[in-house]
């Protein structure tokens, strides 16, 4: 999914006006100028992550858990994987949380990750609207069920972001040996959500983590009308970066989140997570790979540390 800020500053004009505004200031208790920071002395975690941990509201959900026991407040810039890995490259982030196995491995060749560990899993689903005119509920495969979108030219809409998604929408078009063009295809460019009320409003096809489809589902009138094939697994991985990236890497605070994310009250939260609004959890469970998925784009960096 995936929630952004910059550093900010305020530049107040000489006058009467800023010098009352000063004095209120002033006035006001220690607690009160010191609301938003964090308790304990501790800073922020920055977090580049994947859109749909944001889209969910599964940040939402744990940032409180983070803070209540880390004393640092999470700060998520929620972005497509891909922009996610840019800013650990550049060192504007402590700690990634992302879905895009082939870009994270060459993440941590490169150098510019310490540590990859797996968190949890949920899968990609397709789905479109209800009379389906390029029968994807029919189709044997996900790289099929593309086959036949581009076959009929069926509207389709493309995350078109580097994402985790869009990187697995590009292999399912290569399985199927289409390389798609023309009218029907569209670029958002955009999030997980964004795209799925583009595609709603079209009437067309998309790809979606199946986490922000259940959690848009009720407001987009679409339907999954493929699931289940292996090719759809979607496994999240939380990667350290190497303060090296930067100055301002905070390596402590990337693994306070990284050992928060592993905890195993964390895991519990993760499992239970939309179980009671959706009826079924939007992620399961699976730190460092407890739960069995093959992950097949493992690096040596991905094992835990001793």
């Amino acid at each position: 999914m995936p929630a952004s800020w910059t550093a900010r500053t305020r530049h107040w004009q000489l006058g009467v006006g800023s010098l009352l505004l000063i004095g209120l200031l002033l006035s006001l208790p220690r607690h009160a100028l010191a609301q938003d920071a964090t308790p304990r002395g501790e800073g922020g975690v920055i977090l580049a992550t994947t859109t749909s941990t944001a889209d969910t509201g599964l940040l939402d959900a744990l940032a409180p858990l983070f803070l209540e026991q880390t004393g640092y407040s999470l700060k998520p810039i929620a972005v497509g994987s891909g922009a996610a890995l840019e800013l650990g490259e550049r060192g504007e982030a402590d700690v990634i949380l992302v879905h895009s196995p082939a870009a994270e491995v060459a993440f941590m060749l490169a150098g510019y990750g310490t540590e990859r560990r797996t968190v949890m899993f949920n899968d990609f689903v397709i789905v479109g609207p209800a009379d389906d005119p390029a029968n994807v509920a029919g189709a044997r495969s996900a790289h099929d069920a593309m086959s036949g979108i581009a076959g009929v030219h069926a509207t389709f809409v493309s995350r078109g972001d580097d994402s985790g998604t869009h990187a697995l929408e590009r292999r399912l078009w290569e399985a199927a040996g289409v390389t798609p063009t023309g009218t029907w295809y569209t670029e958002s460019g955009t999030g997980m959500g964004e795209t799925l009320n583009i595609a709603a409003e079209r009437g067309g096809y998309t790809i979606s983590d199946r986490g922000t489809y259940l959690a848009l589902r009720d407001q987009l009138g679409l339907d999954i009308l493929l699931e289940g094939d292996p090719a759809l697994l979607n496994v999240y991985h939380v990667i350290l970066v190497n303060p090296d990236n930067g100055r301002d890497v905070d390596a402590a605070a990337g693994r306070a989140f990284l050992e928060f994310l592993l905890s195993p009250a964390t895991q519990e939260a993760i499992a239970e997570f939309g179980v009671e609004e959706f009826g079924e959890p939007l992620f399961t469970s699976c730190a460092d790979n407890s739960c069995g998925v093959v992950d097949s784009e493992a690096s040596p960096a991905s094992k835990p540390t001793t």
